[in-house]
Formats: structure tokens, C-alpha cells, sequence
């Protein structure tokens, strides 16, 4: 049973991670709870139209590397594409019922802050 929890949380995240690349974003939001929680470097929101409100605006591109699955959550390791810049980046994703229901996000935001300087 725990195997197809994991491939059931597995799948959840990588069609929402589809979903942000193909900016198909009613199809990202069907894989995430009303109350999601969203954590990273640069900041935090809270909500699934909060959070999907600045991924239209930001239009990040995910090139996934690996993908590491355990019961309920997922890690990936992937490549964000911000802007100009690629971003070498770690995400945890918890899976609750068939939905994301938080996830945090980590990098080097160093480019990004040498753009703004």
C-alpha cells in the first residue's frame, strides 16, 4: 500500500509540475489544496490562487533531474528557468488526499539578486 501511496504522490506532483510548464494552470490547480502552503527562498504564500495568481506572472519553466518519492511527499531536484537565469533548485512537496498541500522550495538566490543590484 505505501508503494502506491508513494506513485499517487509521485504523480500529483510531476502533473503539477506539467501543468506550471504547459501554463496550463487550471490543471495545476486541480492538484492543489484551496489552502496550500507555499514556502521559498525569496518568500511565502499562502492559498492556491494566491500562489498560482504569481506563477502567471512568472511563467517558470521546470526542467526536472531526479525525483525522490516517500509515502506522502516528494522531493525533486530541477532546473527553474527565471527569466534569463537557470536555477538549480530543490522542492518538497507533501501530498495529503491527492493534492499538494505544501511545499518549500529551495536555491542560490544569488544570480537573481545580482540582477536586481
Amino acid at each position: 500500500m505505501l508503494q502506491d501511496q508513494s506513485t499517487s504522490a509521485r504523480a500529483v506532483v510531476l502533473a503539477f509540475i506539467n501543468a506550471l510548464n504547459t501554463e496550463d494552470f487550471d490543471a495545476a490547480r486541480q492538484t492543489i489544496h484551496d489552502d496550500l502552503h507555499f514556502a521559498g527562498v525569496l518568500g511565502s504564500r499562502d492559498g492556491a490562487d494566491t500562489y498560482l495568481a504569481e506563477m502567471k506572472k512568472m511563467r517558470l519553466k521546470y526542467d526536472i533531474k531526479k525525483v525522490f518519492a516517500d509515502d506522502e511527499e516528494v522531493s525533486l531536484f530541477y532546473d527553474i528557468q527565471m527569466g534569463d537565469k537557470t536555477i538549480f533548485s530543490s522542492g518538497w512537496y507533501q501530498v495529503e488526499n491527492g493534492k499538494i498541500k505544501s511545499f518549500r522550495v529551495i536555491f542560490d538566490p544569488r544570480p537573481l539578486l545580482e540582477n536586481a543590484a
